[in-house]
């Protein structure tokens, strides 16, 4: 069995798209994952599982979810030695950028190509810039941002299918899930 972490997109930001994490457990459950724990309310799962085939993981718990909520719910599935890696690679890019105001990890569901990664790395500026690392996407955002903006620099829309973690989230889950 390998351990997975799954991050759903786009759920409990408003009446509409309502997905709790026991109900989101529940249906992890029944499409056959095993050890399934949630964090949060924003949609993080760890589960384990035989198949082996990331796009295979996803695609069953779309649907499972689709399913269940009426509404598709994208799904970021990392196996726990991958998201160890993207822990380390967000420690490593915050010790090395002291002083930010933010730092997002944004979690892809594909690679972006090498024209792609430079097109979403030239969105720097004196407000922040984009670091890609493989399936993550680094917002290193400076004092005076604009706090609260979603995308100051513009470069979400250029990620694919992505959903968002603060760098706080990140190395709570990669402890207590990914062993990191």
């Amino acid at each position: 069995m390998t351990t997975y972490l799954a991050f759903l997109r786009a759920i409990n930001l408003g009446a509409k798209r309502v997905f709790p994490k026991e109900d989101i457990r529940r249906v992890v459950e029944a499409a056959g994952f095993e050890g399934v724990k949630t964090h949060i309310n924003t949609g993080n799962v760890r589960f384990d599982s035989r198949m082996r085939s990331r796009e295979r993981i996803e695609q069953t718990l779309e649907q499972a979810f689709a399913a269940d909520r009426g509404f598709e719910v994208p799904t970021i599935v990392y196996s726990a030695a991958e998201f160890r890696e993207v822990a380390r690679e967000t420690r490593e890019l915050a010790e090395a950028n002291p002083g930010l105001a933010r730092h997002y990890v944004y979690l892809l569901k594909d690679e972006p190509a090498a024209s792609q990664t430079a097109d979403i790395e030239a969105r720097a500026d004196d407000r922040g810039r984009m670091v890609v690392r493989g399936r993550a996407a680094h917002a290193l955002l400076q004092p005076g941002y604009q706090d609260g903006a979603v995308d100051p620099l513009g470069a979400a829309k250029l990620l694919g299918v992505a959903t968002n973690r603060n760098v706080n989230v990140i190395g709570t889950l990669a402890e207590k899930w990914a062993g990191a």
